[in-house]
């Protein structure tokens, strides 16, 4: 997040205003009508590219069970990379989109990224920081602060230490009964 990149609020702005056909069902197998991969090379093409990137493929792949929330992502995100801001930065959008659907597609339902204010925050937030972006104004620690408390992968790998290390503890408190336990018989037992 080194370089300075648009203003959050017009992101957020743009976010709250996707069109409903962003959010449509992905087009795979015999289900959906949005075609993920045609939205996203016209986004390439508004940034500059001449010909279809092989990278495209990538959101074709399926195979788990939030792909079809990954493509919905992967449209909000083309909406919002399709920015006049993006057009002129020379940024190779399509990583920053490809890995930040990834990422949050088993997590935030892309309706709910749209909708939810800390939701769009994180996404538009992840895009920028997935970009080596950051918003306007803001200094790199800043923008990577805000980043970690609104993201749901963060929250998501603190509940799972949080739960490991009270699985942990039950397992001690378990153990320590048992042992006292068994003095105690062996106390019993000798007198």
């Amino acid at each position: 997040m080194t370089r300075e990149g648009p203003e959050l609020e017009v992101l957020l702005r743009r976010l709250a205003e996707t069109p409903p056909d962003f959010l449509g069902d992905p087009a795979f197998g015999a289900s959906g009508h949005v075609h993920t991969i045609a939205v996203v090379n016209d986004v390439l093409i508004a940034a500059g590219a001449s010909t279809v990137d092989q990278r495209l493929a990538e959101l074709g792949k399926l195979g788990t069970p939030h792909d079809a929330n990954r493509l919905r992502l992967a449209q909000v995100l083309a909406w919002l990379l399709a920015d006049p801001w993006f057009e002129g930065a020379k940024c190779d959008v399509l990583p920053a989109l490809l890995a930040a659907s990834a990422e949050l597609a088993p997590l935030v339902a892309a309706q709910r990224a749209v909708e939810h204010p800390e939701r769009r925050e994180e996404l538009a937030r992840l895009a920028l920081s997935k970009l080596g972006l950051r918003p306007a104004g803001e200094s790199e620690e800043l923008a990577a602060d805000r980043l970690t408390a609104l993201s749901s992968a963060e929250r998501a790998r603190v509940l799972a230490a949080s739960r490991a290390a009270e699985e942990r503890a039950r397992a001690i408190r378990e153990q320590l009964a048992k042992k006292a336990a068994e003095e105690s018989a062996d106390k019993w037992s000798r007198e």
